[in-house]
């Protein structure tokens, strides 16, 4: 066992500190460094880092608590080209300061590659900020939730401290299934942003870089490989490249070697699209749809005009290019005709 130390404090255990040691253990230096789980200052104080106890942020002497009175550090207010505000818990504290060099030495990404800092922001965003908001109470939204999630990460992690009832009342074997819980999600999340969401960035920035040869226009992108996930790589990548004209409509395969044609919405987390396909299109299928469109294999539109299909490319390429057409007609400034 390594004489390194990483201390934590003992007692009911939550998921910031045992997200925050686990990140520790992936690096070099304390690999095989021993958890002192105690609220002791003197043992504390024997420790090469500390985390979630001691009320003390000081990243010189590694240590980073975030239950001072006076702690109200964000990733944004440490790290100003940053955007979130989210209250830092140890977790947040020791990925802002260590998350580089972790991801690096996980994923075998070098520090300084545009990939690693993708992955960086992304890991924060959709796994660790969670663990910060949860720990210091900040919730989602404003007013009352309609339902319960009882299955979140730190929920699980809250489910092996012992019963307030259980006669062992020992938190340490449930603290060790916590880091391996914690690890193997952290790891799986990973490898899912690395192996496939990252890859289908590359798709979609191709796609749009190619766009002006599947239409004059600019507004439509074609995605050669269905199933790729390509809302979010749109929209940052439409802000990265600054475009001056708002794509409209991805193209893409599906499963069944036909194709959609998706109408892009105004953001991630809405239904409303930039452009919808044409409303006397919607409800309609295949021959009736064909008929009606006079565009020929036609297969449905979805009756809110979000989503569309055809047989083929040219058939998908031809719904977008219809409705992009009726946007400009006079009258109708709905795509900035």
């Amino acid at each position: 066992m390594s004489c390194v130390k990483i201390g934590t404090h003992n007692g009911t255990f939550h998921c910031d500190e045992v997200l925050a040691c686990y990140l520790l253990h992936q690096l070099p230096e304390y690999k095989d460094a021993e958890i002192i789980r105690t609220r002791d200052p003197v043992e504390l104080a024997k420790c090469d880092i500390v985390v979630d106890v001691g009320g003390v942020y000081d990243p010189k002497q590694h240590r980073y608590d975030h239950h001072q009175r006076s702690f109200e550090e964000t990733f944004n207010s440490l790290c100003p080209e940053k955007p979130w505000v989210t209250r830092l818990s140890s977790a947040g504290l020791v990925y802002l300061h260590f998350g580089r060099r972790i991801l690096s030495h996980l994923t075998h990404l070098e520090q300084g590659n545009r990939q690693l800092e993708i992955l960086y922001d992304k890991m924060y965003e959709n796994f660790v900020e969670e663990v910060d908001a949860v720990d210091n109470g900040i919730s989602q939204y404003d007013g009352e939730a309609r339902y319960t999630v009882g299955t979140t990460l730190s929920a699980r992690v809250s489910h092996l401290n012992p019963w307030w009832n259980s006669d062992c009342q020992d938190t340490q074997e449930g603290f060790n299934k916590a880091i391996t819980l914690v690890g193997a999600e952290f790891l799986d999340r990973l490898h899912y942003y690395q192996n496939a969401w990252l890859p289908a960035r590359v798709v979609v920035e191709a796609a749009i870089h190619m766009r002006h040869q599947v239409d004059a226009s600019g507004e439509i992108v074609l995605l050669a490989q269905g199933g790729c996930p390509w809302k979010e790589h749109l929209f940052s990548l439409e802000r990265e490249f600054k475009l001056d004209i708002a794509i409209k409509f991805v193209l893409y395969p599906d499963q069944n070697g036909q194709w959609r044609v998706q109408c892009v919405p105004t953001g991630l987390n809405t239904f409303q699209n930039r452009l919808s396909l044409l409303e006397e299109w919607r409800g309609l299928r295949d021959d009736a749809l064909t008929q009606f469109s006079g565009i020929p294999d036609c297969v449905f539109v979805h009756a809110s005009g979000f989503i569309g299909g055809n047989k083929t490319k040219e058939g998908v390429l031809e719904m977008a290019r219809r409705t992009l057409q009726a946007s400009c007609r006079p009258g109708n400034n709905a795509n900035g005709c």
